[in-house]
């Protein structure tokens, strides 16, 4: 069941789910909109050969109050917003359709577990011809939330918890 603006506002006000900071205009009819933060990663590939699965990537690390992404350059950005899901409550990360129509392809594997706290990092990819100038604290991406059928057993306690800027990947830590 996606949750309504009603019960976002419910849940927030009790505590039972935490978006930091919120504003009342973030919050939609079915879902809640982050902004971008000022934390950026970009892939050091002119000290790389190849990306593996199995070993550390490198980042180039950006701050900023504003970033160009070029034309079909990939990038890492985290949400402004700190969020905190109780343990029956999962969240879909969707782009803005406004941000879509400019060529933007925003992506966080598109699934925030139960149990997670953080900011969430998202994936940019600029697929126009042209370059795209952001600015912090603008509209992103919008978070879709679902109320599970009941409390997960092992909520998210993963490597990403408690992430506070864009954080890269760290699937070289996975067990094979």
């Amino acid at each position: 069941m996606i949750l309504s603006d009603k019960t976002l506002r419910a849940m927030l006000a009790e505590g039972s789910l935490t978006v930091d900071p919120i504003s009342d205009e973030s919050i939609q009819p079915a879902s809640i909109d982050c902004r971008l933060g000022d934390h950026y990663l970009l892939i050091e590939d002119m000290n790389m050969d190849i990306v593996t699965l199995d070993s550390e990537i490198k980042y180039r690390e950006i701050v900023g109050d504003s970033i160009t992404i070029p034309p079909h350059t990939f990038l890492l950005a985290t949400t402004k917003e700190y969020i905190k899901l109780p343990n029956n409550l999962t969240a879909f990360v969707e782009g803005r359709s406004s941000i879509g129509r400019i060529g933007l392809f925003i992506q966080n594997a598109g699934w925030v577990d139960p149990g997670f706290e953080g900011k969430i990092t998202l994936e940019l990819y600029n697929a126009n011809s042209l370059p795209i100038k952001l600015q912090k604290d603008r509209r992103i991406c919008q978070l879709v939330f679902c109320k599970m059928d009941q409390t997960a057993d092992k909520p998210y306690s993963g490597k990403y918890q408690g992430q506070q800027k864009s954080v890269g990947s760290r699937v070289f830590m996975d067990k094979t």
